[in-house]
């Protein structure tokens, strides 16, 4: 049986979460989908080219009506949520309707922010954030001549560029003394309010307002300085505020936006939040990047898949201005950073520079040019040395130069974490040739569209076939980790030089292998002891714990959970009954590592099988087995080994799985990072081989059982 997923928002971080669930394992859940709008999924970034005219709505749409239909979604656009019920696990919504869940998402996201101005509620007052927004702006070109944009930020000059294209006056206010104070410097910011200006914008900085003035209508605007400035149409673009009154009425933990862990869980369990509407560290992000990286590691939270806490992210921005090509990444203050690169050049109209703190990267800001930004964020992000940072005097096209020096594993588009070798495959390998196919193939440049400029390079360099060998970095080799202080061999090393050598001594072991301490740590003793045992079927001269000098291999390291009382051998009825079998089996044996099995009545049970490292779940066909399951964070499901008609099948089938982990995983390898690295599809071919399985059940039942240490 699904689990029942409810998704509040059907904006871009809670669809990018669906989306990611639906790539994880898209028959985990019956998802719901509330939005306000009655629109489907589409890109709020782009309404700034809506308003230019430059695309219509459809362009936009990220996924349409049909792709909810055709993944099984049941959406109710233009339907509000009222209200949440935690304890019964219930959302209401305005039209009526009650719906059920077992998890639900909170992507509410957020609404403009309308300063307190004393008649900001009159007619011809409006914000520039959702479809309907744009419409209003574009249907006004009929009945207002002279529009203001209060916010010399991202979104009002954006506003203000739309605006000026329908034909209207567009004037901006600011109360910072220059534009986009949050991302620029006073020198890219008056190079942007120049280039504004040529385009027709007026600007007035240091301006605070205080009233708009008109009786039903607005008429102007009046400044705290006491002058003033005629409008008939005002647009409020100054910021933005978390959608939380639901979380706030259900009892969750709120702040400034909704309270979130490092794996988005809100403060009441089975509650998450994404996006916009999410609190993380103490910082609510309004960039879609960052969005995006929360919906992907929520996204495996809620499938069981193991995935790394969510840290937070360097905010940046990297966006094309009213025609101007802007990048922004990190600490670009005067506090606590220093200059360490400033270029500018006048012919080009180009600028860059670069702030340090300590030595190592701390911000960065291209204006122009933004070719070098991959590698600049890069070094933020990683906080690279001062050194590294090398200045750009190559005489070729910046962006040619810099797509051909990128890394094949360096994300091009952030917001949909594209890589370079994923656009440079979909050129070579797939045959899509033009940017309009490789953003439908790789969803590269879809959402804000920053990465346009180096998505083109990659496809002429790819197109050019210079894409080869040499002119990108291969990965990184995995780190090489010894097994203790003791030795430089890592557990497949020791495994493999220890094979064939159960007639030795540990003490032999050591010295044969040049061990650093005659008679080992307590962490390779026992790592030593296991690898020898396995070398039982050669030789029977090898007793495993019969030196207590070296420590043992613990026995007995298996934790049954079962439905119902135990019951003796197959004997007893059911899940009762196989868990007593599986108990006298497995009792004493020595393993890798400990584990945790379960026996239920279904994959739904108290005893949560899909969450062990074993586990067996009757079905209506007999018994399912899985093995792989973590019940700790992160929390990863279970993988299906196999079904089974009989319990004493099941009981073969889960016993050589557990003797085959005894046999390859190295000493204290979880048993899911051993089928991780062994493959599901391995473990499976060597399970159903009659002869194999008969081999590996015959080996344990012959397997040296753990002596007793003093």
């Amino acid at each position: 049986m699904r689990e029942r997923l409810v998704v509040i928002g059907n904006g871009m971080a809670g669809i990018k979460c669906v989306e990611e669930i639906l790539k994880l394992d898209p028959e985990r859940f019956d998802i719901t989908i509330f939005g306000e709008e009655p629109h489907p999924n589409y890109n709020r970034i782009m309404l700034s080219k809506m308003l230019r005219g430059d695309v219509a709505f459809d362009d936009i749409v990220l996924n349409d009506w049909s792709w909810y239909k055709e993944n099984g979604i049941t959406l109710h656009a233009g339907v509000r949520i009222i209200r949440i019920d935690p304890a019964g696990r219930f959302v209401f919504a305005a039209d009526g309707s009650k719906v059920p869940y077992d998890v639900l998402v909170l992507a509410t996201g957020s609404s403009a922010f309308i300063p307190p101005i004393s008649g900001a509620d009159k007619e011809g007052v409006m914000a520039f954030r959702t479809m309907e927004d744009c419409e209003t702006m574009i249907q006004s070109t009929g009945s207002c001549r002279k529009a203001v944009v209060i916010g010399g930020g991202l979104l009002g000059l954006e506003a203000a560029r739309g605006l000026l294209h329908l034909g209207m006056e567009a004037q901006v206010i600011h109360n910072a003394p220059y534009l986009m104070n949050r991302q620029l410097d006073v020198m890219a910011a008056g190079l942007l309010q120049a280039e504004l200006e040529r385009q027709g914008m007026v600007f007035h900085l240091s301006k605070n307002t205080v009233k708009i003035t008109g009786r039903k209508r607005a008429k102007g605007l009046r400044f705290a300085d006491g002058s003033t400035l005629e409008a008939d149409l005002i647009i409020m673009a100054v910021g933005i505020q978390p959608n939380i009154e639901l979380a706030k009425d259900c009892g969750l933990r709120t702040n400034r936006a909704v309270v979130v862990d490092d794996y988005l869980a809100a403060s009441i369990p089975g509650i998450y939040a994404v996006g916009e509407c999410a609190e993380h560290r103490g910082i609510a992000y309004g960039l879609v990047a960052p969005l995006f990286e929360q919906a992907r590691v929520l996204a495996k939270v809620l499938c069981g898949r193991e995935t790394g806490p969510y840290t937070g992210s360097v905010p940046y921005s990297q966006l094309k201005v009213s025609g101007v090509d802007v990048f922004s990444a990190g600490d670009i203050g005067d506090r606590g950073v220093i200059t360490a690169i400033q270029q500018y050049d006048g012919i080009r109209k180009t600028y860059k520079k670069v702030t340090i703190a300590n030595g190592r990267a701390a911000g960065a800001i291209l204006y122009g040019d933004i070719s070098e930004a991959p590698a600049l964020l890069k070094a933020v992000q990683l906080g690279e040395e001062v050194t590294k940072l090398a200045l750009s005097d190559s005489t070729e096209n910046p962006m040619e130069a810099a797509a051909a020096a990128m890394a094949e594993q360096e994300t091009v588009c952030a917001c949909n974490a594209v890589t370079k070798q994923t656009i440079l495959q979909a050129v070579t390998r797939d045959g899509h040739k033009t940017e309009e196919e490789v953003r439908k193939h790789t969803k590269a440049s879809s959402s804000c569209g920053s990465c346009r400029p180096m998505v083109q390079a990659l496809i002429q360099l790819a197109a050019s076939g210079k894409a080869v060998a040499g002119t990108t970095e291969e990965p990184a080799a995995a780190e090489k980790v010894p097994v203790c202080g003791c030795t430089s061999l890592e557990h497949a090393e020791l495994k493999q030089a220890v094979s064939g050598m159960s007639a030795f001594s540990p003490e032999e072991v050591f010295a044969q292998l040049g061990w650093q301490q005659k008679e080992g740590c307590e962490v390779c003793r026992p790592a030593v002891h296991y690898y020898l045992a396995l070398q039982k079927y050669s030789t029977e001269s090898y007793e495993p714990h019969s030196s207590p000098a070296y420590g043992s291999v613990d026995p007995s390291r298996i934790t049954f959970v079962h439905d119902g009382p135990m019951e003796q051998g197959f004997g007893g009825e059911g899940c009762a009954g196989l868990a007593a079998e599986l108990k006298l089996r497995w009792d004493g044996l020595s393993l890798p590592a400990p584990i945790t099995a379960a026996v239920a009545e279904g994959t739904v049970s108290p005893a949560a099988v899909l969450i062990r490292d074993l586990g067996l779940a009757a079905c209506p066909a007999g018994w399912e087995v899985y093995a792989g399951g973590r019940g700790g964070r992160p929390v990863r499901e279970a993988q299906l080994i196999g079904l089974s008609e009989t319990e004493e099948h099941a009981a073969d089938l889960a016993t050589a799985c557990l003797q085959l982990y005894r046999k390859e995983a190295w000493y204290e390898e979880p048993l899911w990072k051993w089928l991780e690295r062994a493959g599901l599809l391995s473990v499976r071919e060597a399970l159903y081989d009659p002869v194999r399985q008969k081999s590996l059940l015959a080996e344990l039942q012959d397997w040296p059982q753990p002596v007793e240490t003093v």
